[in-house]
């Protein structure tokens, strides 16, 4: 399949993506919209735990990019056939990951957590209440950004949305009942919320099988040949998707390292950088769509060799993003006591008020982040992703030197230490463009 440059073939693929590939964004927003009705301490744990298993699911998201790649890059030049191959070798790999990171939450996160968390021990006991029952999930969230990225290469993600749709009203309903103790389930706390968000994962896998098992278009692409172990293929998908998981869990880490700095601050300063990071992961969606998107879009382009329309591509979804983008984020950002009441409503509503001058901030962010994180996503499709890493490793620096620097250096408040998030990707756009430019990616094959 070869995909063309028009604004409307961008949105047929990037719009299911966009909900689709926003799986843990809706898990960790209903965990958070009910824990902060148990309570202040729970919502607070929840900030810090969320975050963490989003790195641990971002890990194995983008590991299966670059099988995404390749794959996207296989339907450009007409290789349907190569397709199946690909997958299967993806698939392997990561369920092999999955076991590791299992054993890591059972029986590494205790120690772990107390580098962040040493100041608040109620927090901590919670977050392990937590993962203890969401790391079975992993198994399950694994495997399925496997199948996500095998429908998104082939740029066919329908069925992305609709299996996102299923597993967020089943988490939700589950997270409701073993939260609170309703339709008949145990009253769990945090660790229902935990065991809520593992089921859901494990029904929406068994939906996406379902459907591979009745689609007759996928015929073509030998999804149902034997697997069998390639290392050559699988060494290959790693150089393309080990700087790109680099990229990812130390994106997403750095939140870990951002709420360890806020909870210097209070737990109180804590809940509000929760409220704001509840809302900054709804207002992501689009971005999640578009950036993903565009992997497919930009390795397609290539694999028809038209390498000269890479960047008119980037600049497209780009702004693409970024209207979607606003079209949410203003009504949420301008007025968050209205729009959120009916998720956070309670008597208390000096939590929303306390965070607004954030709220206004986020809009500068996500311009920023809505334009970096699909100029980074073209730069993945290229093949050009240990360089990527190299420009996000100087971008982190910055970023992590301008928090330390506001926190512990300045004594500034939380508006300033959300500032952080304009400097790394304002540092960011600037090295991507500036690349792409160069043209220094031609050439990259695999």
């Amino acid at each position: 399949m070869k995909l063309d440059l028009s604004y409307r073939q961008i949105w047929k693929i990037s719009a299911p993506i966009m909900l689709g590939s926003a799986a843990q964004n809706v898990i960790a927003l209903s965990d958070a919209v009910l824990l902060y009705h148990l309570g202040e301490v729970e919502f607070a744990a929840i900030g810090f735990v969320g975050v963490f298993y989003i790195t641990i699911a971002a890990i194995g998201y983008s590991f299966s990019r670059g099988g995404q790649i390749i794959i996207a890059r296989r339907m450009g030049e007409g290789k349907y056939g190569a397709v199946g191959h690909i997958f299967h070798t993806m698939l392997l790999f990561e369920l092999a990951l999955a076991a590791l990171m299992w054993a890591f939450m059972r029986f590494g996160t205790a120690w772990f957590f107390q580098f962040f968390l040493e100041n608040s021990p109620q927090i901590y006991d919670k977050c392990l209440e937590y993962i203890h029952y969401r790391s079975y999930g992993i198994f399950f969230s694994y495997a399925g950004v496997a199948l996500i990225s095998l429908y998104t290469g082939i740029a066919r993600p329908g069925i992305i949305l609709l299996d996102t749709i299923i597993l967020a009203i089943v988490n939700l309903a589950l997270n409701y009942g073993l939260i609170f103790g309703k339709f008949g389930l145990p009253a769990m706390g945090i660790g229902g919320s935990g065991l809520a968000s593992s089921i859901a994962e494990g029904i929406a896998f068994v939906v996406f099988i379902v459907f591979i098992l009745l689609d007759k278009k996928n015929r073509v692409l030998n999804i149902f040949s034997v697997p069998k172990p390639d290392w050559a293929l699988t060494r290959q998908q790693l150089n393309i998707s080990l700087p790109v998981v680099a990229h990812a869990a130390v994106g997403q880490g750095s939140w870990i390292f951002f709420f360890g700095m806020v909870e210097n601050l209070g737990e109180r300063a804590l809940a509000i950088s929760n409220l704001a990071r509840t809302v900054y992961l709804l207002l992501s969606i689009p971005l999640w769509g578009f950036s993903s998107g565009v992997n497919t879009l930009v390795s397609n382009l290539i694999g028809q060799a038209r390498h000269s329309d890479v960047l008119a591509a980037a600049w497209k979804t780009g702004k693409l993003c970024w209207l979607v983008s606003m079209a949410m984020a203003i009504p949420v950002l301008f007025f968050p006591g209205k729009v959120l009441y009916p998720l956070l409503g309670k008597s208390d509503m000096t939590l929303i008020g306390e965070t607004q001058p954030i709220f206004y901030l986020m809009l500068g962010i996500l311009s920023f982040a809505t334009f970096g994180s699909v100029m980074v996503n073209s730069l993945s499709g290229t093949g050009a992703t240990w360089f990527g890493l190299r420009l996000q490793v100087i971008s982190l620096v910055v970023y992590l030197i301008y928090i330390f620097t506001v926190v512990n250096v300045l004594h500034s408040g939380l508006f300033w230490v959300w500032g952080a998030e304009i400097v790394y990707w304002s540092v960011m756009i600037l090295m991507v463009v500036y690349y792409l430019r160069s043209e220094r990616w031609h050439g990259m094959e695999f």
